[in-house]
């Protein structure tokens, strides 16, 4: 036979194989695609094709695991502009109040169009344009004050103690959220960070690790540097994570060499990619301490575990959350929407696995266990104050309730426990343990501003 023929004899067997391993999947693509047809015509209640499709890619995605989902089109932009850090807006933080329904402005964001207008942190928007905003969701309100960057939006506000509606006209722009907060803000809306009671000590929460969060805490700590700061308290509580390369990037700021995380894929004993310190660490020897607490998880336990296997920091409050797997998004044909798919998971630098599965015990290995002595717990209702206090120390203008005026004021004494340690390592405390809580020491008050990714999920930023 002809060398030519058996050339083409081969290719057309290449061909076959490849469509007839192709073919189960076409054939349950089609089948998809015929129930979705049915529906559309034969429903009693029928919904658009759209929200049919939508419906099939989330129920397909409901059979993974708890992190892998279908995003919308509607809300792939604003996904990503989460991770990006940027958004076209006017530069509010609002919240909606748990007793009136009302949307309240948490904090206007420095520079952003809003603060240039005046709008003051517990200002009500009661509308936006012509929207009446008490029966809008939040997710709503945050949509409708987002837009096309120069395009104008009316809010109608009612300040703290006055009756007259204020009218403010804001033209959006691209708004920079800030990923790296402080201990309480200024009245222009700037961020103070050391600790009122050791100015020695400077605290920084991350909210959520996005694309220049690194950034952002390089100029913080290079400022305070200069201002004298001589230890640090990094606070990952709530934080539910973002980015794998922004956690890495915040580890090779405090460790100069060393493993920061590997990545293993579906076999687990077999690692995928290992990423390492790359000897340049700005703050290497910065006494430093992390607070984490229940809701601290992904990229904030990467971080707490990285610098707790290498004895870089120790570590502060209560056991992390336990998510050590990895997703990524895959985005569908335009106008389709997003896969985001769990494709590895991450184990900290002593080869231990963080990832708490769903029938795991509590005497299980998973998650980041504070370092011992340092174990600090909150109950459901020291939670919940902490949550209200770091709220009120982001909005400084907030008007006092009658319920916050009968109460104490809030000890964090998981900052506490943190701010004597690093004044042990200072040379500047006698030793005690966490578990002391001794009333003799400052409070701090509130330790940071709400995290957009928080679990209370009462603040956006427009």
């Amino acid at each position: 036979m002809p060398r030519r023929n058996l050339i083409v004899l081969f290719v057309v067997a290449v061909v076959s194989l490849i469509c007839y391993q192709r073919t189960p999947r076409n054939r349950y693509g089609e089948t998809v695609a015929r129930a979705i047809d049915l529906v559309a015509r034969h429903a009693l209640e029928p919904l658009p094709t759209e929200k049919l499709y939508e419906a099939a890619m989330a129920g397909m995605m409901a059979g993974l695991d708890e992190y892998s989902g279908f995003v919308p089109a509607e809300r792939l932009q604003r996904f990503t502009e989460e991770i990006d850090q940027e958004f076209a807006g006017v530069g509010l933080e609002v919240r909606r109040d748990e007793k009136s329904g009302e949307l309240i402005v948490g904090s206007p964001l420095v520079g952003s169009p809003a603060q240039r207008a005046g709008i003051r942190a517990g200002d009500r928007i009661v509308r936006i344009d012509d929207q009446p905003t008490r029966d809008l969701s939040l997710d709503d309100a945050v949509r409708l004050m987002r837009g096309r960057p120069g395009a104008r939006v009316t809010l109608v506000l009612v300040r703290p103690g006055e009756e007259k509606e204020l009218v403010v006209e804001l033209v959006r722009e691209v708004v920079q959220v800030d990923t790296v907060l402080g201990y309480s803000r200024n009245a222009d809306g700037s961020w103070n960070y050391l600790l009122p009671d050791h100015p020695q000590i400077a605290l920084t929460a991350i909210s959520s690790f996005g694309k220049e969060t690194a950034h952002e805490l390089r100029r913080v700590l290079d400022d305070l540097s200069a201002r004298g700061m001589k230890a640090l308290v990094l606070d990952v509580r709530d934080d539910r994570g973002g980015l794998l390369r922004a956690a890495i990037a915040v580890c090779e700021l405090f460790l100069e060499e060393g493993v920061i995380v590997t990545t293993r894929g579906r076999s687990s004993d077999q690692v995928r990619e290992e990423y390492r310190a790359q000897g340049n660490a700005p703050f290497a020897h910065l006494p430093l301490a992390v607070l984490i607490n229940g809701d601290t998880a992904s990229a904030s336990e990467i971080v707490a575990a990285c610098l707790q296997d290498h004895g870089r920091a120790a570590i502060v409050g209560q056991r992390s959350y336990g998510k050590g797997t990895v997703q990524e998004i895959f985005e569908l044909e335009p106008g389709r929407g997003a896969l985001r798919l769990t494709t590895a998971s991450y184990w900290r630098p002593s080869g231990k696995n963080i990832h708490r599965r769903r029938d795991a015990k509590p005497d299980e290995a998973w998650g980041v266990m504070p370092d011992e002595g340092l174990q600090v717990v909150f109950d459901a209702e020291q939670l919940q104050r902490w949550r209200q206090s770091r709220m009120r120390a982001a909005s400084p203008a907030l008007p006092e309730s009658p319920d916050d005026e009968a109460a104490e004021p809030f000890v964090d004494l998981q900052l506490q426990a943190a701010v004597r340690h690093l004044l042990e390592r200072l040379g500047e405390a006698p030793a005690r343990r966490a578990s002391d809580q001794s009333k003799t020491e400052p409070a701090g008050a509130a330790a940071t501003a709400a995290s957009n990714d928080s679990p209370q999920g009462d603040a956006e930023p427009q």
